[in-house]
């Protein structure tokens, strides 16, 4: 490969990235100015210092691979709206963090990043590798409009083909729970080598239970997952590729699948076996993964 196709080579596939803030002061210039407000210093926080703005809280974020959060506020008069932008290390992290606080008192909203929540108090969307949260207070009767344009200002300039992450869209829409997708850096169902798993809950003739995808990286990544799990639960089965029974004695049985890097499972809190369907629901979404 010559140096001149290498840079157009590198110059496309940049073109192809989404943009993503590589500073806090790049992130305060895609805050939009609101009418008759001001926008207020900006404050920066590490992994090292983000306890002192958030306390109990920065553990999570931590988990979830942050590396910097820009806060500030826009004011008038005695009211103020406070942005909290976190910068995490990828758009799965972003959006594990983002997932891990959704509630669902709080009203869903369209247009903003990849996905929204908000109120008369507080905003929260994801969007890139970024996981923002606002709160406002203030009198304003248009307080939810002033904060949805900053958040539709911001998520614009962050990402501009916002979405979940690609290995949440593998999973089966039959029965899905709106909303339930997650992702979780470690400790899926109490358990330390189960990292990097998407997940969702279903409900299906009157059971509940989650399909989840355990992302090992690579072929050996998954089967030293797998031999993990049956140090744990005292197994001698065989590891290769294809259908697997995990006899957790805290999590039930569970159905699951190898495939390649990839591990497939279905767990219920009343046992994997009580879904008489589940190593079929399992085979079916192995067979969907590349």
């Amino acid at each position: 490969m010559n140096l001149r196709f290498a840079i157009i080579l590198m110059l496309a596939m940049a073109a192809l990235r989404p943009a993503e803030a590589q500073s806090s002061h790049q992130l305060k210039d895609w805050m939009p100015a609101l009418e008759g407000w001001t926008m207020g210093s900006l404050e920066t926080f590490n992994p090292d210092n983000l306890y002192d703005r958030i306390n109990g809280a920065a553990p999570l974020f931590l988990a979830n691979n942050f590396r910097e959060m820009t806060a500030i506020d826009y004011r008038k008069g005695d009211d103020y709206i406070t942005v909290q932008a976190y910068r995490h290390g990828s758009p799965e992290d972003a959006f594990g963090m983002y997932a891990s606080e959704r509630s669902p008192e709080i009203a869903f909203i369209d247009g903003i990043g990849a996905e929204a929540q908000g109120d008369d108090e507080n905003l929260f969307f994801f969007a890139g590798s970024i996981y923002v949260k606002m709160a406002a207070h203030c009198d304003s009767e248009n307080v939810a409009e002033l904060m949805q344009a900053i958040a539709r200002g911001m998520a614009a300039k962050i990402d501009q083909s916002p979405a979940y992450p690609a290995m949440l869209e593998m999973l089966p829409e039959e029965g899905r729970v709106k909303h339930s997708e997650v992702y979780i850096n470690s400790s899926y169902i109490g358990h330390d080598f189960l990292k990097s798993v998407y997940a969702a809950s279903y409900l299906r003739g009157g059971k509940t239970f989650q399909l989840f995808i355990v992302d090992g990286k690579t072929a050996n990544g998954a089967r030293l997952i797998l031999q993990q799990y049956f140090a744990f639960t005292k197994q001698s089965d065989e590891i290769k590729d294809g259908p697997i029974t995990i006899r957790d004695r805290y999590n039930g049985n569970i159905p699951a699948f190898l495939k390649g890097s990839r591990i497939i499972g279905l767990f219920s809190e009343d046992g994997g076996e009580g879904i008489a369907e589940g190593p079929a629901i399992v085979a079916e979404l192995a067979n969907r993964l590349n």
